[in-house]
């Protein structure tokens, strides 16, 4: 087996199919730790799967924990939801933060540990294509380039996966949103919810991740990116000012880390799977960051991801056939999500109806809670639309 890329959806793929027996080869065109452009959030449901590669208690020892989320729409109007106040149990009441160079070499070493073998500063040349079907990977290291032949491959290797493009499954949608993501030390009046402020056209979210430092994501037009040039501090601190909150809380605040930008979003490839080859992770699809979604559809996505694997590996061999319990295994696991995550994304940047959201969120006592716990993963998205809760919404 190769897996290409060691971010949490390879690293969860790899682990799982070496427990179940497989050989595998993990490779990653960077070294590690590496940063990354993340919001660094796992909802309280990534918990599980955490749990269930053994390294549960190696997050929560680093990790800050968020109870939940405060929301506030452009005209100051807020609306907090916590995980716990739900009737439905989470895996854990909270969900956690950390920098990605901690959170990945953790998954990481747990796919070592499990038994794959793990190639950093590898890059993926090609795929290695015979009578249709993926049989291998060309590769290049700083030894020169190699063939590396296997009974399947994964691409685990994100947003701009060159698996699925080589595949001729990558697929961009037409949001043209962009990330920009920084490490600030000297914010005030954090607190153990996640905040996330809505803005005519775009959003941004902050989250604390331990030794005072505050991640601060915000997804933004692209075109605006690209007018601004190279100048992404410049750009990212002016665009903070902009939200009164903020200005007042981020007077003494500094970047502790370059700004990082990641994008375009609303990437899908047309399948996931193909003769030899499936795709996890942000390969699969992934469509905006408002709802902090990527790494726990990493987690997910690697293990149903490796259990099909295994199965259509035990029955002969990885075809498109085989693999299509993948398929609907992802859609009844995430199909949920996706339309929870068109719908945020629509009011996060819509003046109007976040104000509107926000304002029914709050005159409905525990009405916040179950929609920030379906973002959190740990309520069912089908719970808010019951007939009640939707009128709650529009009455």
């Amino acid at each position: 087996m190769a897996v290409i890329g060691g971010g949490p959806a390879g690293a969860a793929t790899a682990a799982h199919l070496a427990r179940a027996g497989l050989t595998v080869v993990l490779v990653d065109r960077a070294t590690f730790p590496r940063d990354k452009a993340c919001a660094e959030y796992l909802s309280p449901e990534a918990a599980r799967d955490l749990d269930d590669l053994g390294v549960l208690a190696e997050v929560e020892a680093g990790a800050q924990r968020l109870h939940g989320f405060r929301l506030v729409a452009d005209n100051g109007a807020t609306a907090s939801g916590r995980f716990a106040n739900t009737p439905f149990t989470p895996y854990r009441p909270f969900g956690y933060a950390l920098p990605r160079t901690t959170f990945d070499a953790i998954v990481l070493n747990a796919a070592r540990r499990a038994g794959a073998e793990v190639r950093e500063a590898t890059a993926l040349e090609r795929l290695i294509v015979e009578r249709g079907a993926v049989t291998g990977v060309a590769l290049r290291d700083a030894r020169g380039n190699y063939d590396l032949m296997a009974r399947a491959v994964v691409g685990a290797d994100g947003l701009n996966s060159r698996v699925a493009r080589q595949l001729g499954l990558a697929r961009r949608g037409r949001l043209k949103r962009v990330a920009l993501v920084a490490h600030l030390t000297g914010v005030r009046g954090m607190s153990d919810l996640g905040e996330i402020f809505a803005a005519p056209g775009w959003y941004v979210g902050l989250a604390p991740i331990g030794a005072g430092l505050v991640n601060v994501a915000m997804g933004v037009p692209q075109s605006e990116v690209a007018e601004e040039g190279k100048d992404h501090e410049g750009y990212f601190a002016a665009k903070l000012k902009t939200i009164p909150e903020l200005k007042q809380r981020l007077e003494s605040a500094k970047f502790a880390r370059r700004v990082l930008l990641a994008g375009p979003f609303a990437r899908r490839a047309s399948s996931p799977v193909a003769d030899g080859a499936l795709l996890v992770g942000d390969a699969a699809d992934f469509y905006d960051p408002f709802t902090g979604e990527g790494i726990f559809a990493a987690l997910r996505g690697g293990r149903l991801a490796a259990e099909a694997l295994t199965a259509a590996l035990a029955a002969g061999a990885a075809t498109r056939q085989a693999l299509a319990p993948y398929t609907a295994a992802r859609r009844r696991a995430f199909s949920g999500k996706w339309l929870l995550e068109r719908m945020e994304s629509l009011c996060a940047t819509h003046p109007a109806l976040m104000r509107r959201f926000i304002r029914q969120l709050a005159r409905r006592a525990g009405l916040a809670d179950l929609w920030v716990g379906a973002a959190g993963d740990s309520v069912p998205v089908r719970a808010l639309f019951t007939p009640r809760r939707l009128a709650a919404l529009v009455v």
